[in-house]
């Protein structure tokens, strides 16, 4: 069934906490000062059950201006409005002032109520309304039902109920599938149960036992209890007002304003990108890095704001901006927030949410302007590329990009596998994305990287691997290097010689005086192939330049010379020669002794010892007892 919340907005003194009683019969305002002075201070709930059946959460804001705060922080939780306004006194600044709230937090049913019509008579009651129409256009109460009541003795209350159950028919319902968001409005204690929070849950679904966590404190809780309209439940969903009993938490670890949500669904900011409107009738002028106040969900913060794309805003002007704040929040792309200037109070207009997790930017930056119209506009596959191409220096894997997006895996995923369907990213073990453009920017680094070294070196086999990796790859790439490093091989861009990386097409080539000594070092190796001199006592024995030498037996390691251990180099011919014979004299008896292997090669005990420690760290044999068998 749809959960729906309805709310109040209207000037003080207008009648709205007796309007919610005469409509539910339960009295809002719970505060002894409320009831001592006569007027609503901090927010009211009830509800109650429509004709159709479907029962209805109520929020009752204050409408004294000293209150906006509190008024904001119900708000945002509300699907339907009731403007309310009084017939003897009629539209009045809070009601300008809700109304603009109301717009900016994108409401989008309400209903006028027009309340104390048995105290004027019919011709004032019509010029209240013709005056209400003219306040109200161009508003998203423009076409809204004015219903005229009396809340003492009733006259109208049937025809608003009636109203409003229409309304809650045509309001979309909230996704209950959602990662679970409830902005904080309310924190107290019960003897025997503990710390009891109240908010709206604005998405999915919350079950007794849950594990969630406060934002931005990253606290984590368990639900103990929930209750809907003063009854527990099992389960609570999306638009429903909720009081949860939550365990492993204190009240004063709490303030109204932090987040109950779904645990790592959600990154925290210190910045947010948006699209600022500014109100018509606003007497002041929007500066760069004027402090002002946000408003989101049931919490104030201060924030300083950046003018991306204009030296200053005017009443009815509009801009990108970024709000640098001063403290932590959690916020989702798509979130409206109301902007105020920090002192004097006055609203200055509202926001949208447009990234959540910004980089800081700089002014009139055209780059900066065209991403953000992309996200502001784009579709959800753009704007999630656009992530990807973002923090693809990260190595973001699908849980991350779930909680920057406060998206669900799965939905995050079905966008993933369109975009790699576009070839616009690609995946790394199943789990890792880079953005094609930052694979194309790696591929070049590495083709320059790998071109320098080897003109500065051009006999030997390549860049050591770690050494190629640290100096290509961010720390962040971790496993995933390896997997790049193939993924590179693949496409033909390098390629992996055991320790050395190389480019895909980069062979050696030797001069003249360089093959003279290939040669010559070739039959020092060859003349006794199990019993190999060393490469120190080679170079010592040729006649040439040491740097030649050098240079000649680094190109030679790893090709035509096979390095076994810290003592022993072997021809590579020689080094084949002897795998061949102990994999044809396994394969004929089943196993080899040492003393086997050392007569099969006509060589010493060192030799024969080096070479089978040797094969059986490359898995080619493996060791039982005092015998070799094959891996």
């Amino acid at each position: 069934m749809k959960n729906i919340v309805i709310g109040t907005a209207g000037h003080i003194d207008h009648g709205k906490t007796t309007l919610i009683k005469a409509l539910t019969g339960r009295e809002t305002d719970r505060l002894k000062e409320e009831k001592k002075r006569g007027i609503s201070i901090e927010l009211g709930f009830t509800y109650f059950d429509l004709p159709s059946g479907r029962r209805a959460g109520i929020i009752d804001v204050p409408g004294h201006e000293k209150f906006i705060r509190h008024m904001l922080a119900g708000a945002g939780g509300m699907d339907i409005v009731m403007m309310v306004i009084a017939a003897d006194e009629g539209a009045m600044p809070q009601t300008k002032e809700h109304l603009d709230i109301l717009s900016l937090l994108n409401i989008k049913k309400g209903i006028i109520v027009i309340t104390k019509a048995s105290l004027v008579e019919e011709e004032w009651l019509d010029l209240i309304k013709e005056d209400i129409r003219e306040k109200v256009r161009n508003t998203f109460l423009e076409d809204a039902e004015m219903i005229a009541v009396d809340s003492i003795n009733g006259v109208g209350i049937q025809e608003l109920i009636r109203e409003i159950d229409i309304l809650t028919d045509e309001t979309e319902s909230r996704d209950i599938n959602a990662p679970i968001r409830m902005p904080i409005d309310r924190v107290f204690t019960i003897t025997g149960f503990g710390t009891v929070v109240t908010g709206t849950l604005l998405e999915g679904k919350i079950n007794v036992e849950d594990s969630l966590e406060i934002l931005p404190e990253r606290i984590k809780v368990r639900v103990r209890n929930l209750q809907v309209h003063g009854k527990s439940v099992e389960t609570a969903y999306a638009g429903q007002r909720v009081a949860i009993n939550l365990a492993n938490i204190k009240k004063e670890d709490i303030e109204r304003g932090y987040v109950l949500a779904q645990v790592n669904s959600m990154e925290t900011t210190m910045m947010i990108d948006g699209k600022l409107k500014v109100l018509a009738d606003v007497s002041r002028k929007v500066q760069n890095r004027d402090r002002v106040r946000l408003y989101h969900g049931s919490t104030e913060i201060f924030a300083r704001i950046v003018l991306l794309e204009k030296e200053e805003l005017l009443s009815g002007d509009s801009s990108f901006v970024q709000f640098r704040l001063e403290e932590s929040i959690a916020v989702k792309k798509g979130d409206h927030i109301v902007v105020r200037f920090y002192s004097p109070l006055e609203t200055i207009g509202g926001a949208m949410v447009i990234d959540s997790n910004p980089q800081k930017h700089k002014r009139f930056d055209e780059k900066v302007i065209k991403e953000l119209m992309v996200k502001e506009k784009g579709t959800p596959e753009d704007i999630l590329e656009k992530h990807i191409e973002r923090y693809s220096s990260e190595f973001p894997d699908i849980g991350f990009l779930a909680k920057l997006t406060a998206q669900q895996t799965e939905d995050i995923h079905n966008l993933i596998i369109k975009l790699e369907e576009d070839n616009k990213i690609l995946f790394l073990n199943n789990n890792t994305i880079l953005h094609s453009n930052y694979y194309k920017g790696l591929t070049n680094h590495a083709i320059l990287l790998l071109n320098k070294y080897h003109q500065s070196n051009p006999l030997r086999l390549g860049m050591i691997k770690e050494e190629f990796k640290n100096k290509l790859l961010p720390k962040a790439a971790g496993k995933s290097g390896d997997t790049l490093l193939e993924l590179l091989e693949a496409d033909k861009i390098i390629k992996v010689l055991g320790k050395y990386v190389a480019l895909y097409d980069f062979e050696i080539t030797l001069n003249t005086t360089q093959l003279e000594i290939k040669t010559l070092i070739e039959k020092a190796f060859l003349k006794e192939p199990y019993g190999t001199p060393k490469i120190e006592d080679v170079i010592k024995s040729i006649s040439y330049k040491k740097q030649d030498l050098e240079q000649v037996v680094e190109a030679m390691l790893g090709k035509e010379l096979i390095k076994i251990n810290n003592e022993i180099i072997l021809h590579v011919v020689s080094y084949e020669k002897a795998k061949e014979l102990l994999t044809n004299y396994v394969n004929k008896n089943g196993s080899i002794t040492l003393a086997e292997f050392r007569d099969l090669l006509n060589t010493s005990r060192k030799y024969a010892v080096a070479l089978l420690e040797y094969f059986d760290n490359i898995k080619l044999t493996k060791r039982l007892d005092d015998k070799r068998t094959l891996y």
